[in-house]
């Protein structure tokens, strides 16, 4: 198998290309981009920095990733980057930054996600496996996002917010603070309206883990007691339940000083 590059693209020498690997018209790849066996830049791509992307990845027209980072902060280390997996898709104008030199260096994102028009994951964050950000989401600096997790047209994610595995956020929704793993947000800002149920039987969870997860959630959410005692009591509650611990551990392990989303109390 060859690689194929198209008379009009610009691919520097020292560029590291896998087989198969297909470059079309209009393409800039630059000399310290690397692209997995059989990874199609469709055309007008343009990849700069220590951008190193998996293999049978798929990048549309007008791409754009590796160019230094929205951030004041940095001052130009060359030792920042982009890490992606295998099998993920770029539709158009998506944009991803590199890290940043008084941070995390490198930006991650995992195998098999899917990045719809206009989408935008700044510098810093760590992206899991399977994830999908529909047309223009919009992922600020330093983000954790989970395994699974699905963002909704035109959402925002504020810098230094972590979104648990499972997570869905819907359409338009501003997330300022921490989503639990399993938690569907919406609104904006966004509030904590249950569980991502649909998501959940999508990707194979049975009728009893959800099930689980429904009165492990009530409890945790309850307008009842104070948050650390209805952990207390959940925890005390559902200890052999992996799932519900995942949860619960999300919301102790607070980082950055986050606060959590939470159900709108209004209601």
């Amino acid at each position: 198998m060859s690689i194929t590059v198209h008379p009009t693209a610009i691919v520097d020498p020292a560029a590291q290309l896998g087989d198969g690997v297909e470059i079309g018209p209009f393409c800039i790849v630059g000399p310290h981009v690397s692209l997995g066996a059989r990874t199609r830049l469709v055309s007008h791509v343009t990849l700069d920095g220590n951008t190193k992307i998996g293999a049978d990845c798929q990048l549309f027209p007008q791409v754009s990733m590796g160019f230094p980072p929205q951030d004041f902060k940095h001052k130009g280390g060359d030792n920042v980057g982009i890490e992606i997996g295998d099998r993920c898709v770029f539709r158009e104008m998506v944009n991803i930054h590199p890290g940043t030199d008084v941070g995390k260096p490198i930006t991650r994102l995992g195998t098999d996600c899917y990045l719809m028009v206009g989408s935008h994951i700044a510098h810093e964050c760590q992206v899991g496996h399977h994830v999908t950000l529909s047309n223009y989401a919009q992922v600020g600096g330093n983000v954790s996002i989970g395994n699974y997790v699905t963002l909704g047209g035109v959402s925002a994610v504020h810098q230094h917010t972590r979104i648990g595995d499972y997570a869905f956020i819907a359409g338009m929704a501003l997330v300022t603070n921490d989503v639990i793993p399993y938690g569907l947000v919406m609104g904006n800002a966004a509030h904590l309206q249950g569980l991502n149920v649909v998501g959940l039987k999508r990707r194979g969870f049975d009728r009893v883990q959800i099930h689980r997860l429904r009165a492990a959630y009530r409890q945790l959410f309850a307008y009842e007691g104070t948050l650390a005692e209805r952990i207390e009591d959940a925890t005390r509650l559902y200890a052999e339940e992996v799932l519900v611990m995942e949860i619960i551990d999300f919301i102790q392990s607070r980082s950055n000083g986050r606060n959590l989303t939470l159900p709108d109390m209004r209601r």
